[in-house]
């Protein structure tokens, strides 16, 4: 698995000493990653914005990095997550015995009223929220306990793709989570290649826009079964 280097500090990881207490893993500190861990996502990757302020921690060792063309980014990205999900849906998934159809959201299926909230939760929980604690987040605090290596790469792509996978079990079961854990594989193998956010955070709203436009259609049926009948 390519690798890219443990990003080099910054003047700004010195802080003071309350800064430092954050970014070890101490009682304090541990404690405050096991929680951004936990609901960092849920309030839109907000604690993370305020841990890497507090910390003193560069917003690049996070992932957040200018990409050189936003348009190429942001193409790449729509194109890369709405092909992911269909082979996801017509391949990967019915391979893996998946249940063509998905109960726990088969509500949206004609649901217009349900799309705007479903649509601002993708933009904020999923796309910016689930990437900048499951990718970023999660690659800078692991990459300090392992350090930068190939198999201390490997082992945090592993690793973050079976707690993103896990955090979708309460509501998706089974079949949730083995997408989930397939999708962090692919998203944090990426992320480890070129520690950067921004066209993952397209790639994850425009997959998750494709799965809420074949339920809305009631299309994940005959999707599902396009390729094995």
């Amino acid at each position: 698995m390519p690798v890219s280097p443990v990003p080099a500090s910054s003047p700004r990881t010195n802080g003071g000493g309350f800064a430092a207490t954050l970014r070890e893993f101490g009682p304090v500190g541990t404690l405050t990653s096991l929680f951004i861990l936990a609901l960092g996502a849920s309030l839109g990757g907000i604690p993370v914005l305020a841990w890497a302020r507090l910390s003193c921690t560069p917003w690049r060792d996070l992932g957040f990095t200018r990409p050189r063309n936003w348009f190429g980014t942001v193409a790449i990205g729509i194109v890369f997550g709405c092909a992911f999900k269909l082979v996801m849906k017509m391949i990967v998934m019915p391979l893996l015995a998946a249940a063509p159809v998905n109960q726990a959201y088969h509500f949206l299926a004609g649901n217009r009223a349900a799309l705007p909230g479903t649509m601002l939760t993708i933009l904020v929980r999923a796309g910016f929220g689930e990437e900048t604690v499951f990718r970023g987040f999660l690659f800078e605090r692991l990459g300090r306990l392992f350090g930068g290596g190939a198999g201390a790469k490997t082992a945090i792509v592993l690793l973050s793709a079976a707690l993103f996978g896990l955090a979708h079990f309460h509501d998706q079961g089974r079949d949730g989570t083995v997408q989930a854990t397939i999708v962090g594989l692919v998203f944090g193998t990426i992320f480890a290649t070129t520690s950067e956010l921004w066209m993952l955070m397209v790639a994850h709203v425009a997959f998750d826009l494709t799965a809420v436009a074949i339920i809305y259609w009631n299309l994940e049926s005959w999707v599902a079964h396009l390729v094995f009948h």
